[in-house]
């Protein structure tokens, strides 16, 4: 297993990331993700549609809490050929039960728990804590890799105007 080192931190502290570095402009990696309902999603069943795919370390936190709300709010503005999905180690059940409170209904949130088939495929499992790193993908409706934001620091916020743009360039 590949592990990478320098690009994020948690807290201050240098974080080891599992997993390739993905490039802009590789295909991108087929994934096996459960949604609320504990049924599989995979990146196939998003063909032709362009994904912005956001990975937390979990919605339960504050800054993950901020980030999918800002992105459910920002979603509306999305054209129909748009799909934000979060992905997050969290429990299916734990995703749904935040959905609900929170009013979430334009972003798919999804868990990786199972298999973390796309932490390690997209290179974004942090190897001290087993969650997710907070980074971003937008992967057009080719299954490109278009655009990629690996945050820095786990608990700041992502570049939201640099995502949607990315994103709004694709359609």
């Amino acid at each position: 297993m590949q592990e990478r080192t320098g690009i994020i931190t948690f807290k201050g502290k240098p974080m080891t990331l599992l997993g390739p570095e993905l490039k802009v402009g590789v295909k991108a990696p087929a994934f096996r993700v459960v949604d609320n309902g504990m049924a599989a999603v995979t990146l196939a069943d998003f063909q032709g549609k362009v994904k912005i795919i956001s990975a937390v370390p979990s919605l339960d936190t504050p800054v993950c809490d901020m980030e999918t709300r800002r992105f459910n709010q920002e979603a509306v503005t999305l054209p129909d050929r748009v799909v934000v999905l979060t992905i997050s180690m969290d429990l299916p059940f734990a995703q749904k039960r935040w959905c609900g409170a929170a009013g979430i209904d334009k972003v798919r949130t999804l868990s990786d728990y199972q298999e973390r088939s796309f932490a390690l495929a997209y290179g974004v499992l942090i190897k001290e804590l087993q969650l997710l790193s907070r980074s971003i993908f937008v992967v057009d409706g080719t299954d490109i890799v278009r655009y990629i934001q690996h945050v820095k620091e786990v608990t700041t916020e992502p570049d939201y105007a640099a995502v949607l743009n990315a994103a709004k360039g694709l359609v």
